[in-house]
């Protein structure tokens, strides 16, 4: 059994081996041995859920650095399939918590990520929540290869975010960091394109095959997917339920407190 923890508001910043990968995460313990595994999305890190994890201290909360992200390292062979991303979990769970189930939350790539995996791992998954990533994916990261290794100040990154098109700065000034090169993104930068690529096409099957609980959560103003397509996913799935926010893409960013009442819901309603 998963030992119980005291809750970190920090985390407690460790590493487990996926393959020939050293991956990080962060182990935000809690009061429970009720896993809830978060997944981020692309440029992002562990630490985009820091408030989430904050808000459930009653449950055993562990957020991934996915590969090429955060304080994990970079496939030097830019290995960013969609089985790789799997065999990851894969590991955690089996290397980290000795095989025991967990629930997974997975915010755009890290939501794909969640449910492909219940799909291939039902005995692994008690429930998925998935923000704003739909069954039909077709974007573009190919700006992320362009945005300089460095720059001389963070305001100076900030501007190059800006001047790329992106609109939630705070969302990738998140994963910055300093070094004596300058200011950076903790990420692959050139391994992003190639990575969303492998996200892109349709994936009705994984969301269908699935039988556990899952909760789409969706922002109304996403320039991921629309509400059409989110009503559709929850239609077709049985055990499938829709929270629609008046936000963008980020959900937990733009509404903390909705985004939390609303998973709060779900998960007292598991039968864990």
């Amino acid at each position: 059994m998963l030992s119980v923890q005291t809750y970190h508001p920090c985390g407690v910043r460790k590493c487990f081996p996926s393959g020939s990968l050293q991956l990080s995460y962060l182990d935000y313990g809690g009061e429970s041995d009720n896993v809830l595994l978060l997944l981020h999305g692309h440029m992002g890190n562990a630490r985009t859920f820091s408030e989430v994890a904050a808000k459930f201290a009653d449950w055993r909360v562990i957020s991934l650095d996915q590969r090429g992200h955060g304080w994990s390292e970079h496939p030097e062979d830019r290995d960013y399939s969609r089985e790789s991303y799997i065999g990851d979990i894969l590991a955690f769970i089996r290397t980290v918590l000795g095989g025991r189930p967990v629930t997974l939350l997975g915010h755009s790539l890290g939501g794909l990520n969640a449910y492909q995996f219940a799909a291939r791992y039902p005995e692994l998954v008690k429930a998925v929540i998935v923000e704003d990533i739909g069954a039909e994916i077709q974007a573009d990261l190919s700006f992320a290869g362009k945005l300089p290794e460095r720059t001389g100040s963070l305001r100076e990154l900030r501007e190059a975010l800006k001047q790329a098109g992106l609109k939630s700065i705070d969302y990738f000034i998140e994963g910055s960091f300093e070094d004596e090169r300058g200011w950076g993104l903790r990420c692959d930068l050139p391994g992003m394109r190639i990575s969303q690529e492998n996200c892109n096409g349709e994936w009705w099957d994984d969301w269908l095959s699935s039988a556990c609980p899952i909760l789409l959560i969706h922002g109304r103003h996403s320039f991921v997917m629309d509400e059409a397509q989110a009503e559709r996913m929850v239609s077709r799935r049985p055990g499938a339920r829709l929270a629609v926010f008046d936000t963008g893409h980020g959900v937990h960013t733009d509404d903390l407190g909705g985004y939390c009442r609303a998973v709060r819901e779900f998960l007292e309603g598991l039968a864990v």
